[in-house]
């Protein structure tokens, strides 16, 4: 197994911890076992791989909107975490400027989870991203990416897509969501992230049935606008994975080490807003 560069900065992970920040009681699901995934446990992980940074995405299943474990962990990552927030559309501009100040830098919709009908009047809360700086973290599935163009087309906030768009297989590259997703690589201020391919992969590890729509996703928004994220603790993971694994799988898809380096370093350096020196990144 040949790992890529370091260090590295891990642009997609989750904090789990029902000891402390107990589950909702109307959560459709409860993680378990190795799913959970406290600010320690992230950071001995991290420590392990040389993964300097880390971009904590908070989670509808089990939190929602209840910041109060994202906030936490990046307590604990004392400038080594940013994160990601859910909230509710209606919002107030006070609290995500209380988030923004505890190092939040956007906001997730998470489609798949609650379907896009739920976010079709959240305009507002995009003119609120774009006055205050924060991006919008999308996750959709096969062709959800259309239902959300009324909405995005509209605005000028900036975009990062979760998990490659998540496409058909069985549709190709030539899918129209997928089309519709380079399109967006090709003509706006968006970033993808290369990650979450166990969550649409009809085949096992190494992924290889996801890798054109990797090579397709780099070609149109480029290694300055594309990073990488593990998707640890892999919650909802139909089979065993490891970190480790999934990082390597990098080293066959960019075999060039300046390749690697702008895709694992520089250019999420420049979407966490880190110094992007190595040098200085402990």
């Amino acid at each position: 197994m040949t790992l890529p560069v370091s260090p590295r900065i891990d642009c997609h992970i989750h904090a789990i911890d029902p000891v402390r920040f107990p589950y909702s009681d109307d959560t459709p699901y409860r993680p378990t076992g190795q799913e959970i995934a406290p600010a320690a446990q992230l950071l001995r992980v991290f420590d392990a791989f040389d993964v300097r940074h880390a971009l904590v995405v908070a989670t509808n299943t089990g939190y929602g909107s209840d910041s109060r474990i994202l906030l936490d962990t990046l307590a604990q990552g004392a400038g080594r975490f940013r994160g990601v927030a859910v909230v509710e559309n209606d919002v107030g501009i006070g609290e995500l400027e209380r988030l923004k100040a505890a190092g939040v830098i956007g906001v997730a919709f998470n489609v798949p989870f609650h379907g896009a009908g739920h976010y079709l009047a959240a305009a507002p809360l995009l003119e609120k991203l774009v006055s205050l700086g924060l991006f919008l973290q999308i996750q959709v599935e096969h062709d959800q990416l259309l239902d959300l163009l009324p909405l995005i087309e509209k605005s000028d906030v900036r975009l990062v897509i979760d998990h490659c768009g998540r496409p058909s297989v069985a549709q190709g590259v030539s899918g129209r969501a997928f089309q519709t997703l380079l399109a967006i690589g090709r003509e706006r201020d968006a970033h993808v992230k290369l990650s979450g391919y166990y969550k649409f992969s009809q085949v096992p590890h190494p992924y290889e049935d996801v890798w054109p729509f990797i090579a397709a996703l780099v070609e149109a928004f480029t290694l300055d606008r594309c990073v990488w994220g593990s998707d640890y603790p892999f919650l909802r993971a139909t089979e065993r994975l490891d970190y480790g694994p999934l990082l390597a799988v990098l080293s066959r898809l960019f075999p060039d080490p300046g390749d690697q380096h702008r895709l694992l370093w520089r250019t999420p350096a420049r979407l966490l807003g880190i110094d992007g020196r190595t040098d200085q990144a402990r």
